[in-house]
């Protein structure tokens, strides 16, 4: 139950709704009928909303007899179109109101009164919000991923290769110092503690509506270090006066988060400001109260607050669509997102090229994804080039044994190194010493012997950077440039940086559906090209 009501899950079923004898539908003109099917209203009308499933989403609801929900697919529907027009949750109210076009979209036209008020959408979002809190589960994003399947079906883009890349999100917060995120904890939990009780008398500043700016901005005259002090002292005697009544209290919570993360505790229950020294201090801190799920990195030389965003496309020659995403805290790993990703992967039929950058590179990765049948292929490489001769050396598929050498010898013995993963090996000293390969391998030449040290790995990447001089791998390498486009749009186009909620899970709803409006906008792009085109599509009748 969200917000106090009650309700039952009840499935809006298209094929049960009936036309209207006052469906505005019935009365336009010729001339108003083709401009809405030229609008984007039509596609979304007939491809996208039928196939909105509600069903999940009845886990949102009572099980008891009580006042229906309203319709799922409505909700689903009017937030896709919400960021389709960019537009707010007040403006598309008024809209669905009084533009056709959004209400033929929705199959809303024949109802006495549109089924959105004001807190609709805001509670649904609450509803997923808080279901995905208890149980894990991002219900939106399996609508999306489904959703983008079906317009990929439709538009016949081949989903067996795939581009994929990261985009930093940031979070709507402020960037604070130490001193005003001490400051600002301590001051949220005092003014909570205010309403209740009574506080002593040299922390009621904290309650006043211009002691922040005196405190952080004022009083030049007191230094920095001195003002951390007296703030950490406060915070101290907060602690103590909670004692085990504010557990539950989010303020409360935070005050000791910001405490262990920036100060150490001393004798007496007092605390000075933790030093570099005193190390602790990672990229998972809090940067503000306001969003305690907001981490920090530094990526291409910026620093980024917030999220970490990864998309994967689907292209070809009739466009693209963005079959999945994740959406994490910024120091989530691209090589995290790309093990997830197979990781959820059954083992393919068919072999699937996913084409990334070399931030997706890693031996565990390369090993995960040929077990899942998928071609990794990663257009640039990080780390020291590895001698190209080690390309041609000849490993056991456990990478402990070397085979045979580029001349096709059988090592005299290898040992294998369990810490390093790396290979000794020794021959003949004849045998290199008139080998033709010796001024590449480079062997290390003794009395009887001769000796080379080398890795599965550094074979794996030799071969890797061999691989970048052919003319396929630049083929690829000009496919994975193409995604690169979408933190651009989904920026400029959709304001993915001003996202008007906090928190990972809350601004991940809101990703999502603006992954499905980008989405949706492909599709619909699409098939304006097709209506236009004399040739009529077949496959639409399935539909």
């Amino acid at each position: 139950m969200i917000g106090g009501f009650l309700m039952s899950f009840v499935p809006n079923r298209l094929e049960e709704q009936q036309l209207s004898l006052f469906d505005p539908l019935t009365t336009m003109t010729e001339r108003e009928k083709k401009f809405l099917d030229r609008s984007w209203a039509k596609y979304f009308a007939e491809f996208i909303f039928p196939k909105i499933d509600e069903i999940p989403y009845a886990v949102l609801y009572s099980d008891k007899d009580s006042r229906p929900n309203t319709p799922v697919n409505v909700q689903i529907g009017a937030l896709l179109i919400k960021e389709l027009t960019n537009l707010s949750d007040d403006e598309l109210l008024e809209s669905l109101m009084f533009d056709i076009r959004f209400q033929y979209a929705l199959h809303t036209t024949s109802f006495a009164e549109q089924p959105l008020s004001d807190r609709t959408l805001s509670r649904f979002r609450a509803r997923c919000a808080a279901y995905e809190t208890e149980h894990g589960v991002d219900l939106l994003h399996e609508t999306i991923t489904s959703l983008s399947s079906e317009m990929a079906e439709l538009m016949k883009i081949d989903s067996s290769l795939k581009r994929m890349d990261s985009l930093m999100v940031a979070s709507n917060i402020k960037r604070m110092g130490r001193l005003e995120l001490l400051y600002t904890c301590v001051a949220n939990l005092a003014k909570e503690m205010a309403k209740t009780r009574e506080i002593p008398e040299h922390l009621r500043h904290y309650t006043e509506a211009d002691d922040r700016n005196r405190v952080i901005y004022h009083n030049h005259s007191e230094e920095t270090s001195i003002k951390i002090d007296i703030v950490l002292k406060d915070a101290a005697t907060l602690k103590e006066l909670c004692g085990s009544d504010y557990d539950d209290s989010s303020s409360y919570q935070l005050l000791l988060r910001v405490l262990k993360e920036q100060a150490i505790q001393k004798e007496y229950g007092t605390y000075r400001l933790r030093t570099k020294e005193d190390g602790g201090m990672d990229a998972s801190i809090l940067q503000n109260p306001a969003d305690p799920d907001a981490t920090y990195r530094e990526k291409a030389g910026k620093q980024h607050r917030g999220y970490v965003a990864n998309v994967i496309e689907a292209s070809s020659k009739n466009g693209s669509i963005i079959e999945d995403y994740q959406y994490e805290q910024n120091t989530h790993s691209d090589s995290q997102f790309l093990k997830e990703t197979l990781d959820s992967m059954e083992k393919q039929a068919e072999t699937v090229t996913i084409v990334t950058d070399g931030a997706y590179s890693g031996t565990q990765n390369e090993e995960l994804a040929a077990e899942k049948n998928v071609h990794l292929v990663t257009t640039n490489l990080t780390g020291r080039e590895a001698e190209d001769i080690l390309a041609d050396f000849e490993f056991s598929e456990d990478g402990r044994k070397v085979l045979k050498c580029p001349s096709g010898h059988e090592p005299k013995s290898c040992s294998y190194n369990q810490e390093t993963g790396q290979c000794t090996i020794s021959f003949q000293k004849s045998q290199c010493k008139d080998c033709p390969y010796k001024e590449q391998c480079h062997p290390k030449m003794f009395k009887r012997v001769s000796r080379k040290t080398v890795s599965s790995k550094s074979n794996q990447r030799a071969r890797q950077q061999r691989e970048r001089s052919s003319e396929e791998f630049k083929k690829y390498s000009r496919f994975r440039n193409g995604v690169e486009t979408i933190p651009s749009i989904l920026r400029r186009k959709y304001g993915i940086d001003k996202i008007p909620v906090r928190g990972l899970i809350r601004s991940r709803f809101f990703f999502g559906c603006k992954i499905g409006a980008l989405n949706i906008k492909k599709f619909c792009r699409y098939m304006q090209g097709q209506d236009k085109s004399p040739k009529k599509w077949q496959l639409l009748k399935k539909w």
